[in-house]
């Protein structure tokens, strides 16, 4: 007995659903959100709908047409008859044909559409969160939202409710006709469905577990995969992993996905048998119970065939139906995943009113600033972080009334030992967070009151370990001015010192820099960021261990370039290695979340304070490696090398601060 639509396998997809679902407890007002996102396809999906009926009503009809073949043509000998009916279920079926190719086209369409609006939007949302909701969320489940959650939603336009509806009028009309033609031999093809939905329930469960299980299997191959295949992961998987046992963890993964897939093609298989085994059993009743009626004369056998042709149209739909709570459910959940990001409030966000920083403004004041990194409440969710509940205390305050003032043009350096905060006011400065009290100024201006896009304009950034897309020379740079013409981005990379690198290569502009830029070398990295902010054109640039990790040579070539890019410039510097600040206008030491000195280079060593103590530690690490062999160069060159040490620690810890401060609680 052949079945409509692919009954069969349908149903097996649907016992494995995951019935706890039903338990969730949905937020008020989901449906009606889920109305709003469906409001601008309200006319394609009436459509969708009246083709959905018509269709159904189609399919009831054929087999009774089937009847007046036999009853009113075969039988009584009236070949017009057969003839003319034959020609009407072929027109049905040319039209049915055509009603399916049409809510194919609607259901895309809506389909389609409701994908690119939601990924769209959940994109864009996503995107306005500030920098702490960034450090707690995993990527993995975020991505998955813009992904799955969003096909899980689209699915209930395109699939659930296609399905749900068609199934019910299909049911409706055939058992109306059923009914009709004989209640009797009806309830009796009936009384088997539960031969096979009650066996088929308590399987249920197991293939659930089966199916979580394996998508459980994939997501931990797939991060182990992500892990091992960038670059970064492969070289420490080559230094310190063993293929041996790296292996061995994959494989025995994939066979236990191997094993479930084999599990899950047998319970399908049974589904499949089962429901194909209790069809022909009801026809056979069909047959048996029908066929003596007809015997007895009180019925027709036109109406016996009719009715063994509707059972093919009633057990799919049925036992899709048994199970609609749980597509409805599902489909409901994805939605509400994909609300519940739309619904957190981005933190940073331009206030009623906020006004665009006037251009070429560039001083920069912090007046009485405390600070403490946002609770995870307060940025983030719980299912993003995999956890069971968001921890809602305050963190730890890590700036305790900072106040100073950066002039125009003028150059300020950030001093101390790491953890002391020196990141923290760098960041507070293009908003990467805000202040809990006390204001920070740009221009004059509270950077509350500011459009994020005029102050991020207005302030350039570069950090310890630049980031680069995995994209081309051009993008990356472009990406600070979109407009920049060739001339233009040959002028940023000469003034940083990477020009002569890029004309050399192949490609030139057209280079494609690898993952994070891991076909640079770092110094490269670091020009080509230089160049970037070039093009950017800021009035302010913000420099946080710019020159760290770096070679003596690339670090000349760095600085170098870093000198062209703060030339007229205000100017933040974050630096552990003291060296590269000894001419800044005014060094700010930051110890503990206060500013504890202020000075130029030689007066706070004059001082004999905290400045004074790391420099000598500085200077006598910087001793220590030259006379102990590290070759005969010059001092400033021994210095570079030992700072580069204490730099790489410093950095380090200074770029878990916020993440530590974060999580405190």
């Amino acid at each position: 007995m052949r079945f409509a639509e692919d009954g069969p396998r349908v149903s097996a997809r649907a016992f494995q659903r995951d019935r706890s679902v039903v338990r969730q407890k949905l937020r008020p007002g989901t449906l009606r959100r889920i109305a709003g996102f469906a409001r601008p396809y309200r006319r394609m999906l009436v459509g969708f709908l009246v083709l959905i009926v018509i269709s159904a009503a189609l399919g009831a009809t054929t087999p009774l047409i089937y009847k007046a073949i036999i009853d009113e043509g075969i039988i009584p000998g009236r070949v017009g008859v057969v003839e003319a009916l034959a020609v009407l279920v072929g027109l049905i079926a040319v039209v049915d044909a055509l009603l399916a190719l049409a809510q194919r086209w609607f259901s895309a369409r809506i389909g389609e559409g409701l994908i690119f609006d939601m990924r769209a939007k959940l994109f864009d949302h996503v995107q306005r969160q500030p920098l702490a909701f960034f450090t707690r969320t995993q990527t993995g489940a975020l991505i998955s939202r813009l992904n799955n959650d969003v096909l899980g939603a689209q699915s209930a336009f395109t699939g659930t409710l296609s399905s749900v509806l068609s199934n019910i009028v299909s049911v409706g009309f055939v058992l109306a006709a059923m009914i009709a033609l004989s209640w009797q031999t009806t309830v009796v093809s009936l009384l088997l469905l539960p031969v096979f939905v009650v066996p088929a329930r308590l399987l249920g469960p197991k293939l659930a577990e089966l199916t979580r299980e394996s998508y459980g299997l994939n997501a931990a191959m797939n991060t182990v995969m992500t892990e091992r295949f960038n670059v970064s992961g492969a070289m420490l998987a080559k230094l310190y992993g063993h293929p041996a046992r790296e292996n061995d963890g994959f494989t025995a993964k994939a066979a236990r996905v191997r094993d479930i897939g084999i599990t899950q093609a047998m319970y399908g298989r049974i589904f499949f048998v089962s429901l194909t085994l209790v069809a022909s059993l009801a026809t056979a009743i069909v047959y048996g119970v029908g066929g003596r009626f007809a015997a007895e004369g009180t019925l027709q056998v036109g109406t016996v065939v009719a009715l063994t042709s509707y059972l093919a149209r009633l057990y799919g739909p049925l036992t899709q139906l048994s199970n609609v709570n749980v597509d409805v459910m599902t489909a409901l959940v994805s939605f509400e995943r994909v609300f519940e990001v739309l619904d957190l409030t981005p933190a940073i966000s331009d206030r009623p009113g906020a006004v665009d920083l006037p251009p070429g403004a560039a001083t920069i004041e912090f007046d009485d600033v405390g600070f403490r990194y946002p609770a995870a409440g307060e940025v983030s969710l719980a299912s993003l972080e995999s956890v069971a509940v968001l921890d809602h205390r305050p963190s730890e305050t890590v700036l305790h009334q900072v106040s100073f003032r950066v002039a125009p043009g003028e150059m300020v350096a950030l001093v101390g030992p790491s953890g002391a905060g020196k990141t923290t006011i760098s960041q507070l400065v293009p908003r990467m967070y805000d202040a809990v009290s006390g204001t920070v100024r740009v221009g004059g201006h509270d950077v509350r009151e500011i459009t994020l896009r005029s102050l991020r304009d207005a302030v350039g950034v570069v950090t310890q370990d630049a980031h680069l897309f995995h994209d081309t020379i051009r993008a990356n740079l472009t990406y600070a001015r979109p407009a920049a013409t060739p001339e233009q981005m040959w002028t940023a990379m000469d003034a940083a010192q990477i020009g002569h690198v890029v004309r050399a290569l192949p490609d030139g502009l057209d280079t494609v820099v690898g993952d994070r830029g891991y076909r640079l070398s770092g110094g490269e990295k670091q020009r080509l960021a230089i160049a970037r902010l070039l093009l950017k054109e800021p009035s302010i640039v913000v420099l946080d261990e710019a020159t760290a990790h770096l070679d003596s040579e690339s670090e000349a070539a760095v600085q170098q370039a870093l000198a062209t890019a703060l030339a007229g410039r205000t100017s933040l510097v974050i630096a552990h290695r003291l060296s590269t600040v000894r001419d800044a206008d005014r060094i700010l030491v930051v110890e503990n979340g206060r500013l504890v000195d202020s000075g130029r280079h030689t007066e706070l060593l004059a001082r004999g304070g905290l400045y004074a103590e790391l420099y000598r530690t500085q200077f006598a690490a910087q001793n220590a490696a030259h006379h102990g062999g590290a070759g005969s160069g010059e001092a400033s060159s021994g210095e570079a090398g030992s700072g580069e040490a204490q730099g790489s620690e410093s950095r380090d810890a200074e770029s878990r601060e916020g993440a530590s401060a974060a999580t405190v609680g």
